[in-house]
């Protein structure tokens, strides 16, 4: 159905109009997806060919090669054209494509799409949106309280969402939604947050719009209606729009993950995460860059490694306060070359410095594989090899 020039309210018409003008304007809509996609849509229609042609003419005047598909204005002068315009003409604007970004390819493992967020540990039961707050989604990342599985921001109502729900299904431990941050609280086409929240409320309508949904184009055509309806099952939705607060959304995190019911059973699961049991290597395969020997230095307090070469020579000396300084000047002098036995010394030097703090014996441990076979180390350090570190 198609909307007639004849039947446009007035004051709709010139608030389009008004709206495409002010974006016309502003240089930074010139190459914007959102401007370039909603003018390109109005044309379709009959008012776009009629009252609103020498509008979109003027705009299409300057546009530029598409620079990015949305900014997340606070002000998004072409959404309020199209909501306006769909206000009007709503069996119109309904086949209308307003949106400029294409839908995300999937990929192997979780998350399956790419997205603005900070992935934590899988195995946990909360997932924080923070709408239009960067900042929080990163400090609460760093923060990590217990139970955070992701944090992340949500930019629109459409893609964003479908993305939201198709990461969520991906990972059943995941059963509350925390959403927080800023919304978008002056006029503009994107609120996501209120229409995320709609979709737990209200459910989509029979064209897949989220009921009661106010944002620019709250339309999921990218996920299934049983995987909406997964999603709704999956995770209990916490809102806290507006908290911006990191301590106070940590918290309500940390009481969520008490609250854990457990894995989500049921869910139309298209993407899986492999789990596997680790079993112990049969057989040590020789590093060619020689081998280790790891042992604490208790009067100096120090963490000391030997290295040799696969003929038993002695050639390099290692000695630090902490493990990192230790296996990070290894590998950039390439005394280890193998991840396994970067692992290996990794995992002893651990144990050495808790030997330095407790003051239990420590005794290296075998080679995975194989028995430990090293010479005894020399009483006089390492003679014409190179020392590194020294002391504290």
């Amino acid at each position: 159905m198609s909307a007639n020039i004849q039947s446009t309210p007035p004051d709709t018409l010139a608030v389009v109009k008004d709206q495409l003008s002010v974006a016309t304007a502003a240089r930074k809509c010139h190459g914007c997806g959102c401007l370039h996609q909603t003018v390109e849509a109005l044309a379709t229609t009959d008012v776009g060919r009629g009252g609103l042609a020498p509008t979109l003419a003027e705009a299409r005047r300057v546009f530029v090669p598409k620079e990015y598909d949305c900014l997340g204005c606070k002000v998004c002068y072409p959404a309020l054209a199209a909501n306006a315009f769909a206000e009007a003409f709503p069996a119109a604007a309904d086949g209308l494509d307003l949106c400029p970004t294409d839908a995300p390819a999937e990929r192997r493992g979780w998350p399956p799409l790419p997205g603005d967020y900070h992935v934590v540990r899988y195995r946990a039961p909360v997932a924080v949106c923070t709408l239009h707050s960067e900042h929080l989604a990163a400090h609460l990342a760093e923060a990590a309280p217990e139970g955070l599985a992701i944090s992340g921001t949500l930019q629109t109502e459409n893609l964003g969402i479908e993305r939201i729900i198709r990461n969520v299904l991906g990972n059943p431990h995941i059963r509350f939604l925390l959403l927080c941050g800023e919304d978008t609280r002056q006029a503009i086409g994107h609120l996501p947050g209120q229409s995320l929240a709609s979709l737990f409320e209200n459910g989509l309508d029979e064209r897949r719009r989220i009921r009661g949904a106010r944002g620019k184009r709250p339309v999921l055509r990218n996920v299934r209606p049983e995987q909406v309806d997964a999603f709704v099952r999956q995770v209990e939705i916490i809102s806290l729009i507006g908290e911006t607060a990191l301590s106070t959304v940590a918290e309500r995190v940390e009481r969520c993950a008490a609250d854990d019911p457990g894995p989500f059973d049921g869910a139309p699961v298209d993407t899986q995460v492999e789990t596997m049991r680790a079993a112990e290597p049969k057989r040590l395969i020789l590093d060619p860059a020689g081998f280790l020997v790891v042992y604490p230095d208790a009067p100096r307090r120090l963490l000391v490694v030997e290295h040799y070469t696969n003929a038993g020579v002695l050639d390099c000396v290692l000695e630090g306060v902490a493990p990192a300084s230790i296996y990070a000047t290894a590998i950039e002098r390439g005394l280890v070359s193998r991840l396994d036995h970067a692992a290996y010394l990794g995992m002893e030097l651990a144990r050495a410095e808790a030997s330095l703090k407790t003051g239990d014996r420590y005794v290296q441990d075998r080679a995975p594989g194989q028995l430990l076979a090293a010479p005894e180390p020399p009483a006089d350090g390492c003679g014409t090899s190179c020392r590194l570190g020294g002391q504290p």
